[in-house]
C-alpha cells in the first residue's frame, strides 16, 4: 500500500498549514488513534509520508549548544562568513528530526531497534524557518533467524525541505516486533 501524497492527486491539511504558518505538528492536534505497525504489516516497496516539522532557528541554536558547538550552528553573524553564509541545523539535528518524524508516522508496535545505519547523507543545509518532512520506503523485509517474534527491515528515508530539495538521505536496518499469532491489521 502506496500512502506517499503527492502534490497532484491530494493535498495534506498538515503539510499545507505547516507550510503557510511555518509551524510543525506539534501545535497541531494528533489523530485520535494511531495505528501501531508491526513487521507483518510491512512489505518491501511500502511508502509512508511523515507529518511536516518546522525547525525555528532557536532550536538550532539550543541543539548546536549541547551536541554540536561549531560557530555556524551557534551564532548568525558567525554563519554568516562561513561556507554556508547564513545559519545552519547541525546534520545530527537533522538526523534527530528524520528520526521523530519517521517513528511517529511508522509508530512500531514496542518500538523499533536500529541495526544500523549504512548511509547517512547531508546534501543541503537545512535553515531557520526550514519546513521538514521524511519519506520512507521499505526495501526488504525478512524472518529473524535469532529472534523469531521480530523480523528485519531495511529501508530508506529521504528527508525534505518546503521546496522538495533533499536535505537528508538514510538508508538502515532496524528489528521490528512481529504481531503476536502473525496477524496482519487491516487497513
Amino acid at each position: 500500500m502506496d500512502e506517499t501524497i503527492g502534490p497532484l492527486t491530494a493535498f495534506r491539511p498538515d503539510v499545507v498549514f505547516a507550510l503557510l504558518y511555518g509551524c510543525g505538528r506539534e501545535t497541531m492536534p494528533l489523530p485520535d488513534v494511531m495505528k501501531e505497525l508491526h513487521f507483518d504489516d510491512l512489505e518491501q516497496g511500502r511508502k509512508f509520508q511523515s507529518e511536516a516539522f518546522s525547525v525555528p532557528a532557536k532550536e538550532i541554536i539550543e541543539f548546536a549548544e549541547k551536541f554540536d558547538p561549531q560557530k555556524f550552528h551557534l551564532n548568525a553573524k558567525s554563519a554568516e562568513r562561513s561556507i554556508f553564509k547564513g545559519l545552519v541545523a547541525s546534520g545530527w539535528h537533522t538526523a534527530a528530526i528524520t528520526m521523530r518524524l519517521f517513528i511517529r508516522k511508522l509508530n512500531f508496535a514496542e518500538g523499533a531497534i536500529g541495526l544500523g545505519v549504512d548511509e547517512l547523507r547531508w546534501p543541503n543545509a537545512v535553515r531557520p524557518g526550514d519546513v521538514l518532512h521524511v519519506e520512507t520506503e521499505i526495501l526488504e523485509t525478512r524472518e529473524s533467524k535469532s529472534k523469531p517474534d521480530h523480523g528485519i527491515i531495511r529501508l530508506r528515508n529521504t528527508t525534505r525541505n518546503q521546496r522538495g530539495e533533499v536535505v537528508q538521505t538514510m538508508t538502515a536496518n532496524a528489528l521490528v516486533p512481529r504481531r503476536r499469532g502473525g496477524r496482519v491489521a487491516a487497513d
